[in-house]
């Protein structure tokens, strides 16, 4: 018989009624029965009861041992009678009655307990993470991970994708978000940088002459964590394409994302591949108030402001005559609403830092409210009827510079669509953001920049950088969006040296800027460069959909906590001197602190 185990714990069932077995795994949980002892046997696969009697030679190693500790168990199995069958357990019609026991490995008494779903803080969870990893919940999600790169790596392989790995030790870029830098110990006062996205590499991939590209990419950038982002680093789907238009891009990667939600959606609906909608960014701003819209939302934002141009209510007016813009939210099904679902809006919104949010109610028709009353009935029923509302069909307005009412307009619709209960769901709605502009003003900087990914081919080329208004000029850029989530950012590139220099002339950089911050790209397109273009959606994010999870963390094997620490492995971590010495680094500590007394954590000056 094997050292450790002849099945798992959760393999065995009634047709092994008789067998003599041999498990190994974790003690999840104990309960004495008097003169039987229970043991809930856990491995990666499954739950297996043991039951010994205090008679057995078994019992005083079983009963002794902590939760938690590893042992292997010998036994017999038999079948469970029926009324303590657990159906809801695929180990449930049977038990192993315990013949010997060794304990493999004796738990300390555990700062966390790993069985039932309490809550812990999340200082607790990250250092003992390989006891949170226990836990049924956070387990399954890390498998899931795995099952879905395991999904997405075939079906991009069945599309005649290559999978390559590019350099983790890059040059720094001064674009995008901050950098990692990895001293380099062999020349002196110089960095790497861990590569933020391998966006460089894989367009010379394409300019090496291979046609499809992919990899599940490290990423890292230095920036602070949210729900949906990982501090620190985070993988993606990172794909390129040769020879392709905007719409060969999306026809490649809708099968395989759609594939994948169909197949862990456990049930729920998925917007089928090829029909995943295209929604102009300016569309996008105007009905949804963002750029990564929520589908399941039904509610649609209306610009109103023409409305209230003149109007009897002075407040809109007199902002529509400056400059402003008046967004409506309507809110369906409110008649039996009181006024303070109302108030508290408005409430919320002066709490998310906006001057307040407007409103105006209707039950069987009868208009209420501030706004109301000095629009005026005639103007009401003409902007309602604009709006194809009911009777009984509220509305908010958001009002002010276009930017701050699209942001309240957008923030309102996802609240109001939660408050009311309209948003589905059972699905995941996929659409596409298309036609990004180029560039947009910059208040601070008083000048034009990019407004996206510099890389990008200008919709137009070179013809439209000359002849139009840089504030006109949209993008080949497109955004890939799920239930609200952006899952990635992507484009056809920008693979012609002299459309390239003209495109960053125009944000404010010289020629001599380019040939030297992106020295090996353009000088690669100087050598032939094929039409190409891709997207990197986001393997992080896609799981946290598909776990259903609000927190990327839950779908992270070790994840830092939101200060970019890793609580469990104490990092970042001081270094020795010694360390410094070889890197040619001295540590200057922040302004306003001292210095550490430790000598073996300092440097003298050279």
């Amino acid at each position: 018989m094997h050292a450790y185990r002849t099945h798992n714990c959760g393999e065995l069932r009634a047709s092994h009624v008789g067998e003599s077995v041999k498990l190994s795994g974790w003690v999840h949980r104990k309960r004495d029965h008097g003169n039987l002892l229970f043991v809930d046997l856990r491995d990666h696969y499954g739950l297996t009861q043991i039951v010994v009697e205090t008679s057995d030679a078994a019992f005083a190693a079983l009963d002794t041992a902590r939760t938690e500790s590893v042992v292997t168990v010998e036994g017999r199995v038999v079948a469970r009678d029926a009324e303590v069958v657990n159906p809801n357990l695929p180990t449930g019609h049977i038990e192993i009655h315990a013949t010997g026991v060794t304990v493999q490995s004796a738990a300390q008494e555990l700062p966390m307990p790993v069985f039932g779903d309490q809550e812990y803080p999340e200082e607790i969870r990250l250092k003992y993470r390989y006891l949170d990893l226990r836990r049924e919940r956070p387990h399954a999600n890390i498998l899931l991970r795995s099952q879905v790169i395991s999904s997405i790596r075939r079906r991009m392989i069945e599309q005649d994708f290559v999978e390559f790995q590019t350099p983790i030790l890059t040059a720094s870029s001064p674009e995008g978000a901050r950098d990692y830098l990895v001293p380099s110990r062999v020349h002196p006062g110089k960095f790497y940088a861990l590569p933020q996205a391998p966006q460089m590499f894989k367009q010379l991939i394409m300019v090496a002459g291979f046609d499809r590209y992919f990899q599940i990419a490290p990423c890292f950038r230095d920036e602070d964590a949210r729900a949906d982002r990982s501090p620190g680093e985070f993988y993606q789907l990172d794909f390129e394409m040769s020879f392709v238009t905007q719409e060969d891009v999306f026809n490649a990667i809708e099968p395989v994302l759609a594939g994948v939600f169909e197949e862990f959606a456990n049930g729920k609906s998925v917007t089928p591949a090829g029909q995943f909608p295209r929604i102009p960014y300016r569309e996008s701003m105007l009905k949804y108030g963002n750029d990564k819209p929520d589908l399941r939302n039904p509610l649609i934002i209306k610009d109103v402001t023409e409305h209230f141009r003149g109007s009897g209510f002075g407040l809109f007016a007199k902002m529509v005559e400056t400059g402003n813009v008046v967004r409506a939210i309507p809110a369906p099904g409110t008649a039996e609403k009181s006024r303070k679902f109302f108030d508290d809006m408005n409430e919320w919104a002066r709490s998310e830092g906006f001057a307040g949010l407007g409103y105006v109610t209707q039950k069987g028709g009868e208009l209420g409210g501030p706004i109301a009353k000095n629009h005026g009935e005639e103007g009401m029923r003409k902007l309602i009827a604009e709006l194809g509302l009911g009777p009984d069909d509220g509305i908010f307005f958001a009002a002010g510079k276009e930017s701050q009412a699209a942001k309240l307009a957008g923030l309102a619709r996802t609240r109001v669509g939660e408050e009311l209960g309209l948003i589905e769901q059972d699905s995941y709605k996929f659409c596409w953001i298309v036609d990004f502009p180029m560039y947009e003003y910059d208040e601070e900087a008083k000048k034009v920049d990019f407004s996206h990914n510099p890389f990008s081919m200008p919709q137009g080329e070179l013809e439209a950088l000359e002849t139009k208004d840089p504030l006109d000029i949209l993008a080949f850029q497109y955004d890939i969006v799920c239930n609200g989530v952006e899952l990635s950012s992507g484009a056809i590139r920008n693979h012609r040296p002299d459309i390239m220099y003209k495109a960053f002339e125009i944000a404010g950089y010289t020629r001599e800027d380019v040939d030297t911050n992106f020295a090996g790209m353009i000088n690669a397109f100087k050598y032939g460069a094929p039409p190409h273009g891709g997207s990197a959606p986001g393997i992080d994010r896609i799981v946290m959909l598909l776990a259903d999870e609000p927190n990327i963390r839950e779908v992270v094997l070790f994840p830092m906590n939101q200060r970019a620490e890793d609580l469990m492995m104490n990092a970042p971590s001081e270094v020795t001197a010694k360390q410094l010495k070889e890197l040619h680094i001295r540590v200057v500590p922040p302004a306003g602190t001292s210095t550490t007394k430790d000598p073996a954590k300092t440097v003298a000056p050279e």
